[in-house]
């Protein structure tokens, strides 16, 4: 008899994210190192696990080498499995056409033959660039339970944020009778998180239909939404209450990783009812070495610091030398900041040296604009970085 799952989640991972500037030059976004020892795909990898799906698609396109490695068997999720588990889904030649993915549609679409190994009733949906955690598992019973053809997971934004957008208008019941995306004049602020479950034979029978029409953009909020309300099919809203941030700016990284610090943080990473796996594990005490201070930060393992570092997030080998003052800063792995070097409001990535007494960032200042280094340059000693730079090579003077 064969084999099959109740539901497959498509984890689209193959985002460029431009806006995130040097820190996306080589790597793909949901690669992007976060909180010390994450990465930001950790979160939905985990959330399948924690929710019961234990098959996942994870389709990649631009810069894969990092995320591929990264994820390798998907032991560190307990995707490591012989039926179902972490496939990794890069675009190839096809017969027809050039293959590379033309929209989110198109990425789902093309990808179809994967789903169908496994024979599921419905599929879900993810996107590999936000930060949360959720129950996909009662999302999936309140599908269910509406007899729904597609749910859309959805979060309350404010108003002057809802044109950014795919927005729902709904009946009272949570159904929903619109579907806009990015409207100019947003007629409610319930915004669409690109998570939807979808009941498998609807969803391949319009992503067919999606693929053979020209005019098509071949984009699930532009075209295959709309093509489904206007169909008359059953779709409804999932309400999510939770944490949920989008990181696909400089400053909404960094705000995301202060939301990690504290006794109580916003966002509670640590909270072992519903673990964030990764590969990486956080430093033993003993990485802070005489003269160093830390407060109120994450580090991650292997960390040498003689320096201070306050209310920031350290991946991990990373050097922060004595007389060198790290605050109100992201610094991620093998980066080092030489003796009297001074970094705030700033986002180091990884293989980073900075320079004796160099100056990154604008200390004790909480609205400068986020300083980005990009990976692997090098900050020559005495240098200025001022607020809301951003480098991809070497800075000399």
């Amino acid at each position: 008899m064969q084999r099959k799952k109740e539901c497959v989640a498509m984890l689209l991972a193959g985002g460029q994210g431009s806006r995130l500037y040097a820190l996306t030059t080589n790597i793909a976004k949901p690669a992007v190192a976060f909180g010390a020892k994450y990465r930001i795909i950790d979160f939905p990898l985990s959330n399948c696990i924690n929710s019961g799906i234990d098959t996942v698609g994870v389709l990649t396109q631009y810069q894969p080498l990092i995320l591929n490695e990264y994820i390798g068997n998907g032991q560190p999720w307990d995707l490591d499995r012989t039926f179902g588990g972490v496939h990794i889904l890069s675009p190839y030649q096809a017969k027809a056409r050039s293959s590379w993915y033309e929209g989110t549609a198109n990425a789902i679409y093309q990808n179809m033959h994967f789903m169908k190994m496994y024979d599921p009733e419905y599929v879900l949906i993810l996107s590999g660039d936000h930060i949360y955690k959720m129950d996909y598992a009662a999302m999936l019973k309140a599908h269910k339970e509406t007899g729904a053809d597609c749910t859309i997971a959805a979060i309350n934004v404010p108003l002057s944020e809802a044109s950014r957008f795919g927005i729902l208008n709904t009946n009272t019941d949570g159904s929903i009778y619109q579907f806009e995306e990015k409207p100019k004049v947003p007629k409610s602020t319930l915004a669409s998180m690109g998570i939807y479950i979808f009941t498998a034979k609807k969803l391949f029978d319009y992503l067919e239909a999606d693929d053979a029409n020209p005019n098509s953009s071949k984009d699930f909020g532009k075209d295959v939404l709309p093509a489904m309300l206007n169909a008359g099919e059953k779709m409804f809203s999932y309400r999510f209450e939770g944490y949920w941030k989008d990181v696909g700016t400089i400053s909404s990284l960094w705000e995301a990783n202060m939301d990690l610090l504290g006794e109580n943080p916003v966002f509670d990473v640590s909270d072992k009812s519903w673990k964030i796996h990764s590969r990486n594990p956080l430093a033993p005490p003993e990485c802070i070495g005489e003269t160093g201070v830390v407060k109120n930060s994450m580090i991650a393992l292997g960390c040498e610091i003689d320096g201070v570092v306050e209310n920031s997030v350290l991946g991990s080998n990373v050097i922060v030398e004595k007389g060198a003052i790290v605050k109100d800063a992201v610094i991620l792995a093998n980066s080092v900041v030489r003796s009297g070097a001074v970094v705030s409001y700033s986002i180091v990535d990884e293989n980073v040296e900075i320079g004796a007494n160099a100056v990154v960032g604008v200390p004790k200042d909480p609205s400068a604009e986020i300083v980005v280094l990009g990976r692997g340059i090098t900050v020559k000693d005495g240098v200025k970085v001022s607020e809301g730079q951003k480098h991809e090579n070497d800075i000399k003077m």
